[in-house]
């Protein structure tokens, strides 16, 4: 099976990259500390503090893994030769949205990858239903995207880097 690739901007990488070092270098010691402390308690068999520690130790090596495989799947969207005719990742655009209750806003976002994605910070996944549809679309064009409480309209009023 072809390795997954992970669309990410330069700055999305970078933060990867920082995420796992600090995991690597700060946090798997922090961790090691927990667990030798609580080795010290004694008897395991009631050792909260130590099924606390090798709990949190085992989360922290399941993110580095994560990240190991984000990383080696990734592919850096090179935002300077991006166009601004549709859609895609490293899209910045304004959107006039209608709620499935008819109630009318402009929104900014951002297409990026998934593993970028943060709705409230305005960064839009490509893989989320609304990233996918707006995928592709031009200025002026209407999209049409179906949410848990009814269908909302994406009038796209600009696109940019």
């Amino acid at each position: 099976m072809a390795e997954k690739q992970y669309f990410v901007t330069e700055e999305g990488l970078a933060s990867l990259e920082q995420e796992l070092e600090y995991l690597k270098t700060v946090r798997r010691k922090e961790v090691a500390e927990k667990i030798k402390v609580a080795l010290s308690f004694g008897d395991l068999s009631e050792n909260s503090e130590y099924d606390e520690a090798k709990n949190e130790q085992a989360i922290v090596e399941a993110r580095i893994a994560d990240l190991e495989v984000m990383l080696n799947g990734a592919v850096v969207i090179d935002e300077s030769e991006l166009n601004n005719e549709t859609i895609h990742i490293g899209s910045k655009i304004e959107v006039e949205v209608t709620s499935a209750a008819g109630a009318k806003s402009n929104r900014n976002f951002k297409i990026v990858g998934s593993n970028e994605a943060d709705p409230r910070g305005g960064k839009i996944s490509d893989e989320s239903a609304v990233g996918k549809a707006l995928i592709g679309a031009r200025v002026g064009q209407t999209v049409e995207v179906e949410t848990p409480v009814g269908v909302s309209v994406y009038h796209i009023l600009s696109i940019s880097r």
